[in-house]
């Protein structure tokens, strides 16, 4: 197994919000061996999970968001920023090696941000989903569910409102999902229903391993 420090690299980052330069750790995903992956598609690797360093926070102003999204912002929204987080922000950084309760804080701040600049409720969704995760690899099964259902209420709404056109996400694998993060909070019936929702989409077989994964755990909460 690489060491931490050879699976890791630092990158300067401008902050589009205060124009300060900092450096944050980014890892090096050529070298990362996937060990297992669970249904609702948290992966797991060797060594070190990417998912902790994925979001990026400035240490001067406070302002976070990932890597893909932190230079998004108009000056409009920097002024939000500036008023509602920097105002009351204490120099921290997160630059460093970061531990999974460390990546937590950074991924409330980045879902903070979101809903100060009214985020597309699947951008919300998918962070909350990955607080989520970051949870189940802590142990923390309440604030796992718990960030669930949150994941479950934003993704419904983004499923039944909002185009998918230019997220990360298209209606096939939001619907899985939906039937996987219910199976996990208990909701049988609505798990069931996005699962066969899933199964019966024309447009299935272009995701076979979508379609795999929903005929199997279909079978596991039907049965269950």
């Amino acid at each position: 197994m690489a060491e931490l420090d050879q699976l890791l690299y630092d990158k300067s980052v401008d902050c589009p919000v205060c124009n300060k330069e900092f450096t944050t750790k980014k890892v090096r995903m050529s070298r990362l061996k996937l060990i297992k992956r669970d249904e609702d598609l948290l992966s797991y690797y060797e060594g070190v999970n990417p998912l902790i360093y994925q979001i990026f926070v400035c240490p001067y102003c406070g302002y976070a968001a990932s890597e893909s999204r932190f230079d998004s912002i108009s000056n409009k929204d920097k002024k939000i920023i500036l008023d509602n987080i920097t105002a009351k922000w204490k120099k921290r950084s997160y630059g460093d090696i970061r531990s999974d309760e460390d990546a937590i804080i950074t991924y409330k701040l980045a879902f903070y941000v979101g809903q100060l600049l009214d985020y597309a409720k699947i951008e919300l969704g998918s962070l909350t989903l990955s607080i989520a995760w970051l949870y189940r690899i802590v142990g923390d099964k309440e604030e796992e569910n718990r960030f669930l259902s949150t994941t479950k209420e934003l993704y419904e709404f983004s499923y039944y409102n909002e185009s998918l056109v230019g997220s990360n996400m298209d209606e096939i694998r939001l619907a899985y999902l939906l039937g996987e993060i219910n199976r996990r909070i208990g909701k049988k019936e609505e798990a069931l229903k996005w699962f066969n929702g899933v199964l019966s989409n024309p447009h299935i077989k272009s995701n076979p391993m979508i379609e795999k994964l929903a005929r199997e755990q279909w079978r596991l909460t039907r049965d269950g």
